[in-house]
Order: C-alpha cells, then structure tokens, then sequence
C-alpha cells in the first residue's frame, strides 16, 4: 500500500471559489471551499474531490479572507466544524439575527439539521476550517430566500439537481431542468429559532477540553485524549463528549506531547486524522509519513499503525470515526 494515495497535504489542497449559489454575492466572494474525502454539498460538478472512498461521512473544509461570509443555509446531516485557524462567527436564523456565537482556534461546534446557520471569518487574517458532514451522501443545501434573489443579481441559478447555471457567460437553463424553488415558508417553519444561549450549547471550547490520561490510546506516557462528539464509548474508556447526541460519526482529540508514541494497533473503521499543531509520524505497511500541521490522512480498517510525536512543539490531532460507538483499538 501507498500511504502516500492517502494524505492530503494543506498545501496540496484544491479550491473551489464557485462551489455554491451565493460565490459572487459581495462578502461572499473570496471563499474557497474543500471537498477532502466523500462528494461533499459543492453546486458545482468541477469541484476537485481529493479522496472519494466512502466512509460514512464527509471531510471537506472551508478558507476565508477577513470579513468573508458563508450564506445563511441548513443541511440534511448534522456539520461539525473545527477552528483551524482564525476567529469566526457562527450565525442562526434564516435571515441571520436569531443568534451568534464566536469561536476561536481549536473550538469545535456542532450544528444540527434543522437550524439555519452561517459564518464569518471576523478575525484580521486567512481563516480555515476542517468541517465533518455526515452520511456518504450529504444531500444538498438549503439556503435562505434571500440568497437566491442576491444570486440572480449577479447571473447564478440554481436548478432543481443542484447544479449551478452561469448566465453571465452565456449559459441557459436547459429545457428539462427547472430552477430549485425558493426556500418556502413552510420549510423555514420546520428550522428551530436559535438564539446566542442555544449556540453556546453546541459549542465545545478548546481550553475547557477534558483530557483524558486513561483511554485505550491515552495509556501510553505523553498521550492524552478527549471525546469532542459522540455518547459515551465504555470500549474505548471515554465518557460522553459534551456534543453527545448521535452524529452517526465521532471525533475524538489526541495529544501527544514532545516524544510521545503510540506503539501499532488496529482500529475497525476508517480513521481521519486532522494535524491542528504540531507535527507526527505514522507508519504502516512499512511506510512512514511525516504530517504537519493542517494536513490529513485517512487510515484504512483493519491496518496496523503506529505513532511518533516529532518536533519541538506538542502535537494535536481531531479525529473522526465511522459510527456512535467505534471499537477499541488492538495492540499488537
């Protein structure tokens, strides 16, 4: 095997700045959206998919200049956000004044199906976030009324199938599609009213992670490790995270101090591991790879695996797994 097939460097990522309805609508313009692992939600059928083995959620992430905006809209699956880096805030409401809650590097939020949200990078830099949809196949977007009237202003429509038309550069609505309707007022019913108190709620903060030194992976020296989403896993030696309900997937953080390792083992699903600091070797089959910060990397079921802290600085992993309940590791 190649484990190579299996990284996604940050510097290797592919954009796509007209993933969706609103990527010309003014504060909306400069965003660039990842889909990293599974199709993702993008409108547009040239966005670049890095990995597209099933795994039973989407990996895919989202960069902003200071002072971009990702539209208000819902989804089908619940959306898990990672702050990699910047400051931003997350918007509830179908016209973006229900509630608003900030969040900074590390912090993780996760947004249920049936609220209607958005984001703003408000810091003074570039802003990404790692992002986890669930379900192989997401579904498409929900957008507010409001996105499709500002979309048309300036030549975008949205069909039924979800693809995007471009009348600016001479595209029709073909004769067997029809445009998506606009968001009617009986589904913005079915969406909760969210306030600032409810956003707080789904909000786990970076400095209050409840590191964990006796899981099945935190029982080596230097490595320690937290439940961020999922119930509780007695497998696995993990209490409920704070974002307990059922995604149908988990994430999990890991830290592992200077020269910590974990020695091989499998694990029974998919792991995605997303470098948030710091840097770490895995190696498997034979092969090592070094990963820095920013990268991903998808490990197969039933492979063996070991890792190594490299590097001056303490290294933070946020890992998401098949299922509510992932199996314990083996040793070997």
């Amino acid at each position: 095997m190649i484990l190579a097939n299996r990284l996604i460097r940050y510097s290797d990522l592919k954009p796509c700045t007209n993933a969706f309805i609103d990527t010309r609508s003014p504060g909306s313009d400069k965003k660039e959206n990842f889909t990293l692992i599974g199709p993702g939600v993008a409108e547009n059928p040239d966005q670049h998919i890095h990995i597209s083995i099933p795994h039973g959620f989407n990996i895919g992430g989202a960069r902003q200049p200071a002072g971009c905006l990702n539209s208000q809209h819902s989804h089908l699956t619940e959306e898990v956000f990672v702050i990699h880096q910047g400051t931003w805030s997350f918007i509830s409401g179908v016209n973006a004044d229900d509630g608003k809650v900030i969040l900074n590097k590390g912090d993780i939020i996760s947004i249920p199906t049936d609220i209607f949200r958005g984001f703003e990078n408000v810091g003074d830099d570039i802003g990404y976030l790692h992002a986890v949809l669930g379900g192989d196949d997401p579904g498409r977007v929900l957008w507010a009324p409001q996105v499709f009237e500002l979309a048309k202003e300036y030549g975008l429509v949205l069909l039924e199938d979800g693809s995007l038309v471009d009348t600016t550069s001479g595209e029709t609505i073909p004769d067997d599609k029809e445009p998506m309707p606009i968001t009617s007022a009986q589904q913005i019913a079915e969406h909760r009213v969210v306030d600032s108190v409810d956003m707080e709620s789904i909000v786990q903060r970076f400095d209050t992670f409840s590191w964990n030194k006796n899981t099945g992976l935190a029982q080596f020296d230097g490595v320690e490790e937290v439940a961020l989403v999922g119930p509780e896993n007695q497998s696995e030696d993990l209490p409920a995270a704070k974002l307990d309900w059922q995604h149908n997937f988990v994430v999990r953080g890991l830290k592992l101090k200077k020269h910590a390792e974990i020695p091989e083992h499998i694990r029974y699903e998919e792991e995605v591991i997303f470098v948030q600091q710091g840097q770490f070797e895995i190696t498997a089959s034979g092969e090592t790879l070094l990963l820095g910060k920013g990268d991903t990397f998808t490990t197969p079921i039933d492979l063996a695996r070991s890792f190594k802290q490299k590097g001056e600085e303490e290294c933070i992993l946020y890992i998401t797994r098949r299922h509510n309940n992932p199996k314990a590791p083996t040793f070997i």
